[in-house]
């Protein structure tokens, strides 16, 4: 009790810093702003101008400049439109009337400035880009020093002040025509970088934290290991850029370089051939924008870590090459004790040869050191023949879990290069190409739990391992009209090869422990990481094709099909070789009753790859055969004014992954068919100008059937970790007296689960509650933003569980403030 005391003691000192810190932050804000404070006034007499030929963002930008006004808009709207420049004398209004001629935008006169929309088509809503107007610094101190407009680049900072995913935007779903989220027959879920930074999400537990679909027993500053699930499904598949990089064990993606990440519910096997049913995980990386800009930022987690990062965008128009660049790294320790040392580096381009061809590229890399990191638990072996037994109560006492010496390091690296011809207004063509790697060095200790007492046998996993993906694909897209239908034609041909290179494995050196008391056992056992053992490389040459039938305004059809040609090659390159071909159909109807609204029935296959067993499985390289699973989902999207809703009941049904015993050993086997069945719900109300509500759930029923003699006991019972129910709460409020200060949180539901098959024993339901603050202010001039967030607020003590029969010790209460600043 005394040890647990003196824990409890040494969280609360590290919490009132905490607190102590945000509250000198926000006098120190105080101060800042009383000090730099700044008024502008739009400028509306008539002004002679010198903007030179550029992109149209750049020459807006300049005009701005020049004019002295504030002007926002999304420089994502205006990527590859060129400017002919101006000359001349003209109104601020004229100004911008004449830049934008011939285009589909034009200026909107805000309280605080102007703000760029697209000009009404058809008598169609128009859809305003509402961003918030930032000051430009340069004209600031154009004013303050009486130099010239001349001698000055232009840096006007134009960014978004809350970039939420809308239903209106792109899907990032390429593979349909790339449609907004209102108008994909499947469900996705969206999360942007403003959003990550402002709850300082570092993990996908975090990023998802507010979508109740997607959930991880992965405590953040800990490796993933087989956790990630959507809608009950254990998610196999990873992108960035469309790469397929191998992240579903040995952590996560380096979510500094990502713009957005995208949860995939449903749609893998059209989208990206093999893979699980339940869906996706894509990252979108950042790009270069139109306009100059440059941020640093700097946080502080408890116990003692800290991150700095710094990311710059800017334009050489000397070549017409935009360009973007990050570096950045986290060194020191985490609230779980988990000691870590990490560097992320990334570097993007975009060139535009003209109107019609443009290039662009980018390179990733993370190193990532994490020793001492908590106990990897698996439960299936717990209190085995009892029923009705708990979990072992759980503390935070991390000292009880962590061992000297041991470590999971990873280098990732991804890679890619595309090239975009714009064949006529109607018809385009992209290629591709990509390579990505991850690199694994673990000196990791698993246990399997025995008894509520606490009691584990312990071992150590030491083994080194590469991943390496090829890829490339052509695409084209293209519209036209047959009678009274129109097409919007999708097709596309493409090549990856995966190739798995391993040390000798070692799964050993075992010994007891027990959660609370210090194990005093010691790594002993040499080190080999020399890559001698080849994997079983896997190639997928594959085709597809979709074409959406508009008829009219308000029916729409997706008629669509992948064709994919599998081979998994032997280690020893001998002809027994796996090889699998299948084609596999996406079809899905849709009805918009108003613009804003979506209903939709979608109809998809996927082909599952064949898997290699790893450890601690006895049958470990054995292959597993490629399977077919089937998905369908009913759905409703609505979005309009303050209101968005997405709704949709699916069913999804797949081969089942099973342990077998074996003379004691366990062995992973497929036998039956599951089905996963559910309703999942999402909302998001403006209930005031200042106040925003979501209401999310999904509701799972699911049940293992058709299985083989030896596993008829199962039959009927749901499978491990997925739970019944799943719910989320949120909420934001903005302060109306502290301009730029907003409050968020949310309260997180995770149902019970059963920990096997067996259906004998279940992790129990949590509830978490998060809360955070926002700060956009101006610091000497410069657009500045203040982020503090507190995980798990009430310190809920529980056991998450997810994988391959693993469970995890909770997340302690931990907080996080960082500072980012604009120029």
């Amino acid at each position: 009790m005394k040890v647990q005391g003196k824990e409890q003691s040494f969280s609360n000192t590290y919490l009132a810093v905490a607190i102590r810190i945000t509250i000198f932050g926000f006098c120190a804000i105080s101060v800042g702003l009383n000090a730099y404070a700044e008024q502008y006034n739009q400028v509306s007499t008539i002004q002679e101008y010198h903007i030179a030929p550029s992109t149209l963002g750049k020459a807006l930008s300049n005009f701005a400049l020049q004019s002295g006004v504030a002007l926002s808009f999304d420089p994502l709207l205006l990527k590859g439109i060129n400017s002919s420049g101006l000359n001349g004398q003209y109104r601020v209004d004229e100004g911008f009337q004449e830049l934008l001629k011939n285009t589909k935008y034009q200026i909107k006169q805000t309280s605080s400035g102007y703000a760029l929309e697209e000009k009404p088509q058809n008598n169609k809503r128009v859809e305003s880009v509402k961003l918030t107007p930032l000051l430009s610094k340069a004209n600031q101190d154009l004013h303050s020093s009486g130099a010239s407009s001349d001698a000055l680049l232009p840096t006007i900072s134009l960014k978004a002040e809350d970039r939420r995913a809308s239903l209106q935007q792109k899907s990032g779903i390429s593979a349909l025509g790339n449609k907004s989220i209102l108008d994909t027959p499947f469900s996705i879920a969206v999360v942007t970088s403003e959003e990550i930074e402002k709850r300082g999400a570092k993990s996908l537990g975090q990023i998802f934290a507010n979508d109740p679909s997607v959930y991880t027993p992965t405590t953040s500053m800990t490796t993933d290991w087989w956790g990630t699930q959507i809608r009950g499904l254990g998610v196999r598949n990873y992108y960035v850029d469309d790469i397929p990089l191998s992240l579903a064990w040995g952590g996560d993606f380096p979510v500094e370089a990502a713009d957005q990440v995208i949860a995939l519910k449903g749609l893998t096997g059209f989208m990206y051939g093999f893979g699980s049913p339940g869906g996706a995980i894509s990252y979108q990386t950042k790009r270069p924008t139109s306009s100059p800009q440059t941020s640093l930022q700097v946080d502080y987690r408890n116990k003692n870590l800290f991150s700095a990062y710094l990311d710059k965008s800017d334009y050489l128009s000397s070549i017409d090459l935009g360009y973007r660049f990050t570096l950045g790294g986290d060194t020191g320790q985490a609230y779980n004790d988990t000691k870590n040392k990490r560097v992320v580096s990334s570097f993007a381009l975009d060139k535009q040869f003209n109107d019609q061809l443009s290039w662009d590229a980018n390179v990733i890399y993370e190193y990532n050191d994490r020793k001492q990191e908590p106990i990897q638990f698996y439960l299936d072996q717990y209190e085995i023949g009892n029923t009705n037994v708990k979990l072992p109560r759980v503390n935070y006492n991390y000292s009880n879990l962590n061992i000297d010496d041991s470590y999971y390091k990873t280098e990732t690296l991804v890679s890619s290069s595309s090239l975009k011809w714009k064949l006529n207004e109607q018809w385009n063509t992209k290629y591709q190409f990509g390579y990505s790697r991850k690199k694994h060095f673990s000196n990791k200790i698993f246990a399997t739990l025995d008894n509520s007492q606490g009691d584990y046998i312990g071992n150590l996993y030491n083994f080194a391992g590469l991943s390496q993906y090829f890829f490339n694909q052509i695409m084209m897209n293209g519209k036209f009209k047959t009678s009274w239908i129109d097409h919007d034609l999708v097709m596309g041909a493409g090549y990856i090869k995966n190739y798995d290179t391993y040390s000798d494995f070692f799964w050993g050196d075992f010994f007891q422990g027990n959660l609370y008391t210090k194990p005093d056992y010691q790594i002993t056992h040499p080190k080999n990481f020399d890559l001698i053992s080849k994997g079983s490389p896997e190639t997928q040459k594959y085709a597809f094709m979709s074409d959406t039938l508009s008829f009219g305004p308000k029916w729409q059809a997706i008629l669509g099909t992948r064709y994919t040609k599998y081979e998994l090659e032997s280690q020893d390159n001998t002809s027994n070789n796996y090889r699998a071909n299948k084609a596999t159909p996406t079809i899905a109807l849709l009805y918009k009753p108003i613009p804003e609204s979506t209903v939709y029935a979608s109809y998809v296959e996927a082909l599952e790859p064949g898997k290699r067993v790893e450890a601690p499985y006895q049958n470990i390289g054995t292959i597993l055969n490629a399977t077919i699973s089937k998905q369908y989902e009913l759905g409703f999207k609505y979005e309009i004014d303050k209101l968005s809703l997405t709704s949709a009941l699916f069913r999804v049904e797949r081969a089942e992954l099973m342990d077998s015993f074996r003379n004691g050993l366990r062995y992973l086997t497929q036998d039956g068919l599951t089905n996963y069945q559910g309703l999942e719900f999402d909302s998001k109300y403006k209930l005031t100008d200042r106040l925003k509500v979501g209401l999310g759930f999904i509701h799972l029923d699911s049940e293992i059937k058709h299985v083989s003699e030896d596993n008829q006991s199962i039959k009927g019972n749901s499978p491990a970790f997925t739970a019944k129910w799943q719910g989320v709460i949120n909420s934001e409020y903005s302060f109306e007296r502290i301009e730029g200060l907003s409050i968020h949180g949310n309260i997180r539901y995770n149902g019970s689960s059963f920990i096997t098959n067996n259906n004998l024993i279940k992790v129990p339901a949590y509830t978490i509650m998060n809360l955070g603050t926002s700060y956009k202010f101006r610091l000497n001039g410069y657009d500045a933003t203040l982020n503090t967030n507190l995980n798990n607020v009430f310190n809920k003590k529980y056991w998450a569980g997810g994988g391959y029969n693993a469970g995890t010790i909770g997340e302690e209460r931990n907080g996080s403030i960082s500072i980012k600043v604009n120029w």
